[in-house]
């Protein structure tokens, strides 16, 4: 089965990210596969270098961003923990031109702590893009590790409206820890209840042969 690394934090990703843009594309080839995301917190520093990168060793460059999300308004700047994570892929030119307008207005207009948007911006500006419900830090499995399924659900089917057709995944990750495993039964059950798709994608710091 192929495998596609779609949950990847490079250098930009300060105190965080331990791949290195130009190795990227070299580990991903090494490993029999043929393309690779770039998904730093909330920047896009990294995305020509990246794709420059990929194009010289022939593998196809996914840009994206872990983008953090208020869970109200991005205007509200009271609480400093007032954010969730989520990815978000862009599919085409689109969704390149929507994701930089996201992420340059996290920083114009939701910066506290950091660089916020929320869902009145990703309601407006969601063509083109693909997007993974997130890590253990996303709101769907916070929601499920706060014992309210309920509406980690709601907020899905939410989610699944406000991007195109079979453009939201539940993201699956199993990094061996207790609050993942919760979360990933949580997620496939909600995926056989909801329809919506999943994708297995690995916290990527560093890539090396056991992600093949």
């Amino acid at each position: 089965m192929s495998f596609v690394h779609l949950h990847v934090h490079s250098e930009y990703s300060l105190l965080d990210g331990a791949c290195r843009i130009k190795d990227i594309p070299k580990a991903v080839k090494a490993l029999g596969q043929n393309s690779a995301a770039i998904t730093d917190h909330g920047v896009m520093f990294g995305a020509a270098e990246f794709y420059d990168a990929c194009r010289e060793e022939g593998i196809k460059a996914i840009i994206g961003c872990e983008v953090y999300v208020a869970p109200e308004t991005r205007f509200d700047k009271k609480r400093d923990n007032a954010y969730n994570h989520l990815i978000l892929l862009c599919r085409n030119e689109t969704g390149y031109k929507n994701l930089i307008y996201l992420v340059s207005k996290g920083f114009t207009e939701g910066f506290y702590v950091k660089p916020r948007i929320d869902l009145e911006l990703l309601s407006t500006h969601s063509k083109g893009l693909i997007c993974l419900s997130g890590c253990i830090a996303g709101y769907i499995p916070q929601m499920i590790l706060n014992g309210n399924y309920s509406r980690a659900k709601e907020y899905a089917l939410m989610m699944k409206k406000l991007f195109e057709p079979d453009c939201f995944y539940l993201e699956l990750q199993d990094h061996g820890t207790e609050e993942e495993e919760t979360v990933l039964k949580a997620l496939l059950q909600m995926s056989e209840e909801t329809g919506i798709p999943t994708a297995a994608t690995n916290d990527a710091h560093y890539i090396s042969k056991r992600d093949a």
